[in-house]
């Protein structure tokens, strides 16, 4: 089997899974949150009273030796594969390199505790092209729940991208039933028959979808088949809630969906018989949850696009303790 492209993987410091910029020792020309603002970077024309605006961080030209640098709280803390440090529309005042740090604090530390913080290298100091974005895969490492950028020596980046595994903390999941599908929990997306409009990651993001653009979209099929997407949970569980919700797609709902559970010894097991969906609507099933799965096959009938999927339910005492092992490493 092949290995996993790193920058497929779930984006975790973005803003729109709950990532922040929470300091940053200078951002004299552009603001240090558009590092992780969703969508590319945008070419700007104004100028403001400290120069041209750009839509990413920028610090003043250094006069003295040293770096510059930004600590990002990542939305979902995991396991980074790979970063994308993209200095898009940067091209005279771009870095000529960087480095990427990360470390696990729980809990919710302030800038000051970070600075102290036990920081280790997940990229070491790397040359940077202007204009581009520059990806570089990361070698395996623990946890984390920050990462500090570091530009060398002064400069401007319009993005930063962290892509990885999501581990998360398990103890708040043990207050009651979660979604053992969504990103920030641990649920990923293994397997897509057809992704044309949107991405199936979508499926399994925070809050509600705002667009059609924020959900997981097909191309109209010409066959006698169907769609899918198959989701590993965040570990073994019972699902007794499942929501799929077609919030915004109007002309192009699939007209039906089902669900199929994958127990641990691979077996499968129907959790939502085919089921008639309306345009527009969060749908809520309730299910029996009496058998324990690791994995989800959502099947759309025949085509078209979906906002989210919420799989409710509860770990099972094996699934709880792979969430711990995971958490502790």
């Amino acid at each position: 089997m092949s290995a996993v492209d790193p920058f497929t993987l779930p984006e975790l410091a973005g803003r729109a899974v709950g990532g922040a910029v929470v300091s940053a020792n200078d951002e004299f020309f552009a603001a240090k949150e558009n590092l992780i603002l969703p969508g590319p970077a945008r070419l700007r024309e104004e100028f403001g009273h400290r120069g041209k605006e750009y839509d990413g961080w920028e610090t003043r030209r250094r006069r003295e030796p040293g770096s510059d640098s930004a600590i990002v709280r990542l939305g979902m803390p995991g396991v980074v594969a790979g970063v994308v440090i993209d200095t898009a529309h940067f091209l005279g005042n771009f870095p000529p390199s960087a480095s990427v740090e990360g470390a696990s604090v729980e809990g919710y530390p302030a800038a000051a505790e970070l600075a102290g913080a036990d920081w280790f290298p997940l990229l070491p100091e790397s040359p940077l092209a202007g204009g581009t974005a520059n990806a570089f895969p990361v070698a395996p490492a623990p946890r984390v729940t920050h990462v500090r950028l570091t530009i060398h020596p002064d400069g401007g980046v319009a993005r930063l991208r962290v892509h990885g595994t999501v581990v998360p903390d398990p103890r708040p999941l043990d207050a009651g039933p979660f979604d053992l599908a969504a990103l920030e929990n641990g649920g990923v997306v293994t397997g897509v028959s057809n992704a044309f409009y949107g991405t199936p990651y979508q499926l399994l993001g925070r809050g509600e979808a705002r667009s059609m653009g924020e959900g997981w979209e097909t191309a109209r099929r010409r066959d006698d088949g169907n769609d899918r997407v198959d989701v590993a949970l965040a570990c073994e569980g019972r699902v007794t809630l499942a929501e799929l919700d077609t919030s915004y797609f109007l002309g192009n709902a699939p007209g039906a969906a089902a669900l199929t559970g994958t127990t641990a010894d691979g077996g499968t097991v129907e959790l939502l018989p085919r089921t008639p969906l309306q345009p527009d609507t969060r749908h809520r099933f309730v299910l029996p949850g009496d058998a324990a799965v690791t994995a989800v096959r959502l099947d759309v009938f025949p085509d078209g696009g979906m906002a989210r999927l919420r799989l409710w339910g509860r770990p099972t005492d094996a699934g709880r303790a792979e969430l711990y092992r995971r958490w502790q490493g």
